[in-house]
């Protein structure tokens, strides 16, 4: 299946965007509209940083574990996601670029190694599904690092 992109500007540097994205728990903040019952293991930041969640999207709920397994700072993090009992294999990249006009662009690609069978024959519903997801995760990412921003800095 092809990849799903999705991107926001920000106003945080490079740095500041990737020093959130960095920590796995801040994750839960901005994507627990569809992922829930967060369980984190490994270290808390960087490679090896680990979570298992419940996904809860197009009606059906599947137990994911997302592990960080690249890390580039400030400029890209690299998640591989397993679910559906090991039949969905993905990496999620967020890539982060300093604007000319100052802040940061964020995108998140989600990418799919391997998908079940039915993830493949509704892929056009399945790739609109995780787009309008992650859409909304971009957002409320926005939302979050202006917190955290805000808070880290009072």
């Amino acid at each position: 299946m092809k990849p799903v992109t999705v991107s926001i500007d920000v106003p945080q540097t490079p740095e500041q965007v990737y020093g959130f994205l960095d920590v796995m728990a801040h994750h839960e903040r901005f994507t627990d509209h569809y992922l829930a019952d967060w369980r984190y293991s490994g270290p808390g930041r960087g490679i090896g940083s680990c979570a298992t969640v419940t996904a809860a999207l197009g009606g059906t709920k599947t137990h994911v574990t997302i592990e960080v397994v690249e890390a580039d700072p400030p400029r890209r993090v690299v998640e591989r996601n397993v679910s559906a009992a090991g039949r969905r294999l993905a990496r999620g990249t967020y890539t982060i670029e300093s604007l000319r006009t100052g802040g940061s662009h964020v995108s998140f690609t989600y990418a799919w190694a391997r998908a079940p069978l039915a993830d493949c024959l509704l892929a056009p519903v399945v790739r609109a599904t995780m787009r309008r997801a992650n859409r909304t995760v971009m957002r409320r990412l926005a939302i979050e690092l202006d917190r955290h921003v805000s808070t880290a800095g009072s």
